[in-house]
């Protein structure tokens, strides 16, 4: 076998492996890796191959650790590869090895979309030395640690009637009160982002910069890779979602909805046009990410939960984030500030939102 670094000569031939495999995920195509690229991360793209053509493939994003002076390696949802070829796996695991000191490397933090059921594939990792990192059962990990998943291969009314009752009800009434769900522009950004900040001080939730979104629009709805779903009411945005495709698969990444008229149930009638978008281009999956792993009713999250679970997509756990430790100190080092390091960050972006709301009054 062989390693290849790819380049942009190669970006077709390395998105066409993604986008095939079953373990491909949008999170590791090439243009992922272009808008990391614009938020401090660095891609590095492989590819281990022999005679009959890639067998598997990496993103690997490299982010520098300044009070370590020291780098760290994730591939979120990756690598991409048949998880029982061993063969392939490890050749790839060496080459990132070989990587690691050039680059200063603390370690490979992987999330692989590999089920929590796969014993096979955790035995595997440990045994290649990856160390498996606990997080907790709501958000605390890179990636959503439990989705709901809903499979497409039947007609799209049967999927229909698979819904919960409240949740086809739901849908109907969105209808019945005039909601009307669009394909969104480019034009129609500074409002979706707009609404989407109303959702995060409504819901508690962190946000990425509005130029963050452009990029995301330059780089994956520009190359049909994404699609932002606009829910109108008397021709006024009340609601907006941003879904992702790539191969066979979809997923629903961002949502907003306004405070007002939540009554017409637009949430509903956005899920729908994007399970029908994505069963139109040939999907044979749509993933409805993250939920809470903590199924108490109690628990705040609990809502979420409930509104996805109504869709009748399947409950899912995946095996969670495993680290290939290169630098055992550093890596302890890095255990113990990187927490530290992220609320900083959160502290410091909702300070950036407010003077800058403050700006604009």
């Amino acid at each position: 076998m062989r390693l290849v670094r790819v380049t942009s000569e190669l970006h077709d031939n390395y998105n066409r492996f993604v986008a095939a495999s079953p373990k491909g995920h949008i999170l590791q195509s090439y243009e992922w890796g272009e808008i990391k690229a614009k938020t401090g991360w660095t891609p590095i793209r492989l590819l281990a191959e022999d005679h009959t053509g890639p067998r598997a493939a990496a993103l690997i994003l490299r982010r520098d650790v300044p009070f370590l002076r020291r780098t760290i390696f994730y591939s979120p949802r990756g690598p991409v590869l048949d998880y029982t070829d061993t063969e392939a796996f490890d050749f790839l695991i060496d080459q990132v090895r070989r990587l690691a000191p050039e680059n200063r490397a603390i370690m490979w933090k992987i999330d692989p979309d590999v089920p929590g059921d796969r014993r096979d594939v955790g035995a595997y990792l440990t045994g290649r030395g990856f160390v498996r990192n606990e997080r907790g059962a709501d958000f605390e990990g890179v990636q959503p640690r439990f989705v709901f998943r809903l499979q497409l291969d039947k007609p799209i009314d049967d999927i229909f009637a698979s819904f919960g009752n409240k949740t086809r009800y739901n849908i109907r009434l969105a209808g019945r009160k005039g909601v009307r769900v669009r394909v969104g522009v480019k034009d129609d950004l500074p409002r979706f982002y707009e609404v989407l900040l109303e959702t995060a001080t409504r819901d508690r939730f962190l946000v990425r910069s509005y130029e963050y979104f452009v990029d995301l629009w330059d780089h994956l709805v520009e190359h049909g890779l994404a699609r932002l779903f606009v829910a109108e009411l008397d021709g006024r945005m009340i609601a907006a979602t941003l879904a992702f495709i790539l191969g066979d698969k979809a997923w629903y990444i961002y949502g907003a909805s306004s405070n007002q008229d939540r009554e017409t149930m637009p949430n509903y009638a956005l899920q729908w046009a994007m399970i029908r978008w994505a069963k139109e281009s040939g999907c044979t999956m749509y993933d409805f990410r993250g939920v809470s792993g903590d199924l108490n009713p109690d628990n705040p999250l609990y809502g979420l939960y409930r509104f996805k679970k109504g869709f009748s997509g399947q409950f899912t756990e995946f095996i969670g984030e495993y680290d290939l430790v290169f630098s055992p100190l550093s890596y302890w080092l890095w255990g113990w500030g990187e927490p530290l390091y992220r609320r900083t960050r959160g502290r410091l972006a909702q300070l950036r939102r407010r003077l800058s709301r403050r700006d604009k009054e």
